[in-house]
């Protein structure tokens, strides 16, 4: 299968399995993707995600150049279809923009190789982004006459310094894991053999913790992002007031005054 899942506990590991292409994505393994996230969105048992790629040479290297050259349809008519139908009409890019899925729950990007085009912006819109030695990251779609379509400029202008992000962008260029760890655009860097136990160990630490309060962290990131720091401010004391009185947050409280690990339930 292109995407294969497993379950680790809480942790659900999503894998993009087509290494004889560099992990790149063809419209059905977009599309098995999507689904796969949607089902991780909507399963009250999973808590964390982490993406990672088949074999050591490619986390994912984007569109299949081969497998997505334009339709005979126009973009206004695929734009305006439903999902499945634009998707598979040319409109393909829908089925990678994990943004609009909405998920409220954490997702970790395990960079095993090259990130490239749509593949490094499917890991930029993880919440955290581990990479090993031999990962690179780049958008080289002006190369090839386009643009990253789900976010790739404003969501790399956002990771890393504005001429780190717009030298990558113009020129199409690849920055390897050092780089990247340099600039910010991951959070450590790690031997490959060690890149999917650190994930799931980063996966198990933040399992631990409430999962009320988890989810408020990843709402507050995601709302405040375009709000002014007053704003920003005035919804964490909304949120915070709305974990207040919940059983996980006395809990926590208790379990520190005994010196033993807390029992989060979710309420």
């Amino acid at each position: 299968m292109a995407i294969e899942t497993e379950r680790n506990s809480r942790t659900f590991v999503v894998r993009i399995n087509r290494p004889e292409a560099l992990n790149a994505l063809d419209v059905e393994s977009m599309i098995a993707l999507n689904d796969v996230l949607r089902e991780f969105r909507d399963d009250p048992t999973l808590s964390v995600a982490v993406l990672t790629g088949a074999g050591e040479r490619a986390f994912c290297t984007g569109a299949d150049l081969k497998g997505t050259l334009p339709p005979d349809s126009g973009f206004a008519e695929s734009y305006f279809q439903p999902y499945d139908d634009s998707v598979r009409s040319g409109l393909y890019v829908r089925a990678i923009t994990l943004s609009e899925l909405a998920i409220p729950k954490p997702l970790i990007a395990a960079v095993n190789g090259h990130a490239l085009g749509g593949g490094a912006e499917i890991a930029l819109d993880c919440d955290i982004r581990i990479a090993s030695e031999t990962a690179s990251f780049g958008l080289p779609e002006a190369r090839w006459g386009s643009v990253p379509a789900v976010g790739g400029v404003s969501k790399l202008l956002r990771a890393v310094p504005r001429a780190v992000a717009m030298h990558m962008l113009l020129t199409g260029g690849r920055i390897d894991a050092a780089e990247a760890y340099r600039v910010g655009l991951v959070s450590e860097v790690v031997a490959p053999d060690e890149l999917l136990t650190r994930a799931l160990d980063i996966a198990d630490r933040i399992t631990a913790n409430a999962p009320l309060a988890v989810r408020s962290i990843k709402t507050l990131a995601a709302r405040t992002e375009d709000l002014p720091l007053s704003r920003s401010v005035e919804l964490e004391q909304l949120l915070w007031g709305l974990l207040r009185d919940t059983h996980d947050r006395v809990e926590g409280r208790r379990a520190f005054a005994e010196r033993r690990q807390p029992e989060y339930h979710g309420r």
